[in-house]
């Protein structure tokens, strides 16, 4: 059997059945638009998803056997020398296997002297009423808060007086929380001794919280959610354990309800190979070019690929299945329950787009009681965006990763992004699948999704920089039975950029894409179905996170950009106010550029660490400044590390109330994270988060928690360690 590589030749060779007849490089013309393909189908049984996994595996041994052989091919025709990815000249290794599980392609003067603060900051969340997990919560009284392996609670008013009331360990490395009527429910990361292939230790993946450079997949290790009383504050007593074996993505709490979605990983098969045992290319290649040595290739190569079918055909999938360990406590001793919601497979989805085959469950709890509901995709993950009512799923698809592009032409739109939606309940009970649908390019992060009066907003980019073809889209979709139809659409919006930033307000939506200039594009959804651009401001530098303040006013954290002519480095963190009451004519209003290449804010790459206090117009940000730097060339001086906090009047603009100074790094120590070398899609700083009570602020850091009045925040008055 010759099997010279042609893409997709072997596949139809084998006959492995209609699902793996379309060939990912398309010679074939374009497939149909994918909207019947977006959506979800409902399993039946075990054996459907089984079935589904068994698929996507051979699709991506053959995929990643394919390209194999075209690399061995390429060697015997360059006599035993390859080219890598990344254009370095390696010898050959013979019979040398890269082996192990072949997985998809993966492209002054404070309130009362006791009580609780009269106005205080809380999580900053995307909607309002839909609480989000942080590892950070307040009530005005309290802070709870998760650091160093523990649940900590502090009483914090008055705030002088802040002092630790009660510390409980959390197995695993506790990451994220929600409070709420006198309960606690803590996310926490169960790293494994080793990884999947046994190979040496587990590094988990980091949190992908922008979405620019990332993919929204969870850190890969198993999630334990551990739910306290906190009715005693002092005391704080376990009451339920959730041990799941897929890992945290994100979560929303609505009311009573939370509903948290776990990513579980993508089952593997041992002994899937991709390069056949024996072959020796550099015995071959000797022998010169020939049909006998390109047959003894191919030969090894069909071989192998039967040899890997036969592995999956054999592989006990169902042991890679969700799962998750429910145990109740009660007075200290603990009540497994023996019903796993996840065993029979009820609720589970298939995806129809050729790609992904992890699952992602939602998963909904009830605090204060013990029942448990769960929806599952076997699919791909994805941003995920939700409001009091629906939660969204976007799943981003590149064209070349799937087999059958379910969107348009491939070569000329090669992202697009399936949304499911999904209906929340305000009890424990499996979220309803609604429908889905699709739209071209990829989303950035939830941001990017905005439902308002039954229609959900998406913008996209399409493509990827400096390809001049890349281009951005927002998309307007209405749910019609069981699909998510795009009923309006801006397309083509800033050819040559992409986005960096989006975000919606009730019939308004802001859009900022770059590539050496920062466009603001506003956009009008009055009519929903014939959404259009109203207006357009071009100034330096980007927004990464954008806050509306009032009606006519933006303002928003990013970077500024020192201009090349055909690109722009960025520059230090740049604050700014955009006043959009005249949508055709929006202005930049203030600008504030805080340090120079190098400086670095959590605030601009997680909302979560952007902290506006709405009652007193003041605004909270991480931040390390460094000095010195220029064009490409990061700063050599850090000069502050701590908490900012502005005055912010859309008239006035950004005032400088000042700092909350926390000790700088140790340069000996640690010369890594002493450095001024931050990227700016990955921006980290020293200070994490911060909480406003009445007159005072609370700059939080992975060690400590510094509480300074706002009149003088250069002397705290209290400082708290978090180090058990």
């Amino acid at each position: 059997m010759r099997s010279f590589y042609r893409g997709c030749t072997l596949v139809s060779l084998l006959a492995l059945g209609a699902g793996f007849a379309a060939c990912s490089s398309g010679s074939g013309g374009p497939a149909p638009t994918g909207l019947a393909q977006s959506a979800l189908t409902p399993a039946t049984s075990c054996d459907d998803v089984e079935a589904l996994l068994r698929e996507r595996l051979k699709q991506n041994t053959i995929e990643s056997v394919e390209a194999a052989r075209k690399s061995a091919l390429q060697q015997l025709e360059n006599g035993c020398v390859w080219y890598g990815a990344d254009g370095g000249v390696a010898a050959a290794s013979g019979s040398s296997a890269a082996g192990g599980p072949v997985s998809a392609p993966t492209a002054g003067g404070g309130g009362e002297d006791d009580g609780a603060a009269k106005e205080y900051s809380t999580t900053n969340t995307q909607e309002a009423d839909v609480d989000e997990a942080d590892f950070i919560k307040n009530d005005g009284e309290h802070v709870y808060i998760l650091a160093h392996g523990q649940f900590q609670i502090f009483d914090a008013w008055p705030a002088a007086d802040i002092h630790r009331v009660a510390s409980v360990a959390i197995e695993g490395e506790p990451k994220k929380l929600f409070v709420h009527e006198k309960r606690a429910l803590v996310y926490s990361s169960l790293s494994p001794s080793s990884s999947p292939d046994g190979e040496g230790p587990y590094y988990p993946r980091a949190e992908c919280t922008y979405g620019y450079d990332c993919e929204f997949t969870g850190d890969g290790t198993p999630l334990l959610v551990t739910e306290l009383d906190i009715s005693d504050l002092t005391a704080p007593a376990v009451v339920r354990t959730l041990k799941f074996s897929g890992s945290f993505l994100n979560a929303r709490r609505i009311g009573n309800a939370v509903h948290t979605v776990v990513a579980s990983p993508e089952p593997t098969v041992e002994g899937l190979s991709t390069w056949p045992e024996g072959l020796d290319i550099c015995t071959l290649s000797g022998q010169g070019v020939n049909p006998s040595t390109v047959a003894a290739v191919n030969s090894a190569y069909d071989k192998l690929v039967e040899k890997n079918i036969a592995l999956i055909d054999a592989a006990p999938l169902d042991v890679q299945m969700p799962a998750v360990e429910d145990t109740l406590y009660r007075d200290g001793v603990a009540a497994p329950k023996s019903h796993d919601p996840f065993a029979s497979c009820e609720n589970f989805y298939l995806s129809n787009t050729g790609d992904g085959q992890s699952f992602l469950s939602v998963v909904s709890t009830e605090l204060g009681t013990d029942a448990l509901g769960q929806t599952t995709i076997v699919g791909r993950p994805g941003a995920v965006y939700a409001t009091a009512d629906s939660l969204y799923v976007a799943s981003r698809h590149q064209y070349g990763q799937t087999v059958g592009w379910f969107y348009e032409d491939g070569d000329t739109t090669p992202d697009a992004t399936t949304i499911h939606k999904f209906a929340l309940s305000e009890r424990a009970a499996p979220s309803a699948y609604l429908g889905s649908g699709v739209v071209k390019g990829r989303v950035l992060n939830q941001f990017a999704l905005s439902e308002h009066e039954g229609y959900l907003r998406v913008a996209t980019t399409t493509g990827h920089l400096p390809d001049p073809d890349t281009h951005n889209t927002v998309a307007s979709l209405k749910q019609e039975g069981g699909e998510l139809v795009v009923k309006g659409m801006v397309d083509h919006l800033a050819p040559g950029e992409d986005i960096r930033s989006a975000r919606f307000y009730g019939d308004v939506g802001f859009v900022v894409t770059f590539k050496k200039t920062d466009p603001l594009y506003t956009l009008d959804f009055s009519n929903p179905e014939s959404p259009r651009v109203r207006g357009e401001l071009k100034i330096p530098g980007f927004s990464t996170y954008m806050h509306m303040i009032d009606e006519g006013h933006v303002m928003s954290i990013g970077y500024d950009a020192d201009d090349q002519g055909d690109f722009a480095w960025f520059q230090g963190i740049m604050l700014q106010i955009f006043d959009v009451t005249d949508l055709d004519a929006p202005t930049l209003a203030h600008k504030e550029v805080i340090g120079t290449r190098g400086s670095a804010s959590d605030a601009a790459t997680n909302h979560l660490a952007f902290n506006y206090f709405t009652q007193r117009g003041l605004l909270g940000i991480p931040m390390v400044i460094c000095e010195g730097g220029s064009g490409g060339e990061f700063g050599d001086t850090m000069t502050f590390s701590g908490l900012l906090v502005y005055k912010v009047d859309p008239a006035e603009g950004f005032t400088s109330v000042g700092g909350v100074p926390h000790p700088l790094p140790d340069t000996n120590a640690d010369p890594y994270s002493a450095s001024c070398g931050n990227w700016w899609s990955s921006a980290t700083s020293f200070v994490k988060r911060s909480v406003f009570m009445d007159d005072y602020v609370y700059s939080v850091s992975e060690d400590e928690i510094r509480v300074a009045n706002i009149g003088d925040l250069a002397t705290p008055e209290a400082i708290v360690s978090l180090v058990p």
